[in-house]
């Protein structure tokens, strides 16, 4: 069986323990990152099982017209960037885990403990205290304490709730924002809520945005959101930069409300451009969307993945996203 991973950009996958599952078939891997459909094209042709990391990678209807060979996409969770239904069409088979065994899922306290580190990092100016220490320079301005200030957390869903948790035992105030329910459920948590997202962002030193990107929550962090955000407060993105106005971000930094911002997440990815203008920022720390990119989660995440393949394979697919594509075309 011909099996392909795309977008393995450190060339990890071959590494990990749980390769082996799979390692009896003929297994292709890419580890530069493309969106052109007649590369993909090509690349797919011979493509009877396709390996996505997250959404990095979009599988639309022009691409999917050309793979004649695929029969099952395995992966995990969410798919927007896949077009089911040209799937079901082709009888293409979507097995896509959404983590049954949150919130001890690997890859959720992978994130929410990059998204503390970022916090953390910005607050106390660390990239610039070390670059300033390289430089052959000693301290380099003075940083803020994380205790006795403000945490808002907007998204209360299985991340949230763990970055709420480390609010909690850093001595932080904690502020839920987001729908109506999880704003429920953070108050049975014992956490407080705004009453607006206005005041949310007023109120807050470190806002944490931890929701899924929507056609509802595109965008849903708008220019005047920032605005409001005090001098000395930093936001956090780990979860997906479209959450945030198209170039209200850079724009807030520039005028200093608020006065920081961490991110592990971008308009646009892979960003291979140094001089983009807003990595020039100063007041910005900045990763490469590495929040689940660690060893363990790794291992976590493949396993899964691999386990449909085989569970396909045996003629037992499990996490079927749309088992009308199963007629005839198992195993």
């Amino acid at each position: 069986m011909n099996i392909t991973i795309l977008d393995d950009s450190f060339d990890t996958v071959r590494t990990l323990q749980c390769f082996h599952k799979i390692a009896h078939h003929s297994v292709t891997i890419w580890n530069d990152h493309t969106k052109d459909v007649d590369l993909l094209a090509q690349r797919l042709k011979d493509t009877e099982v396709l390996v996505l990391v997250r959404e990095r990678t979009p599988v639309q209807s022009p691409l999917l017209e050309r793979l004649d060979r695929l029969r099952l996409i395995s992966q995990l969770s969410s798919h927007p960037h896949i077009d089911v239904a040209a799937c079901t069409r082709r009888g293409v088979v979507l097995s896509s885990s959404l983590f049954p065994g949150a919130p001890e899922f690997t890859t959720l306290h992978a994130t929410a403990e990059l998204t503390w580190a970022l916090a953390m990092a910005a607050m106390r100016r660390i990239p610039q205290q070390m670059a300033s220490l390289k430089a052959g320079r000693w301290q380099d301005g003075i940083g803020l304490n994380l205790r006795g200030r403000t945490l808002g957390v907007f998204g209360y869903g299985r991340i949230g709730k763990v970055v709420a948790g480390y609010g909690r035992a850093f001595g932080m105030r904690v502020q839920v924002w987001g729908s109506p329910g999880s704003r429920a459920q953070a108050t049975a948590d014992g956490y407080g809520t705004a009453t607006t997202q206005a005041e949310f962002f007023a109120q807050c030193h470190v806002v944490s945005l931890h929701l899924r990107l929507t056609d509802s929550t595109r965008a849903i962090v708008t220019a005047r959101d920032l605005a409001l955000m005090q001098a000395d407060a930093v936001i956090v993105n780990t979860s997906r930069a479209g959450l945030i106005e198209t170039g209200a971000l850079e724009a807030a930094l520039k005028a200093g409300h608020p006065g920081m911002a961490a991110i592990d997440v971008y308009d646009e990815e892979p960003v291979t451009d140094a001089l983009l203008p807003l990595l020039q920022l100063d007041n910005l720390v900045c990763t490469p969307h590495i929040g689940y990119v660690e060893r363990d989660s790794l291992e976590s995440q493949f396993s899964e993945i691999f386990d449909q393949i085989l569970a396909w394979e045996g003629g037992r697919p499990i996490n079927v996203v749309n088992p009308q594509a199963l007629a005839g075309r198992c195993g």
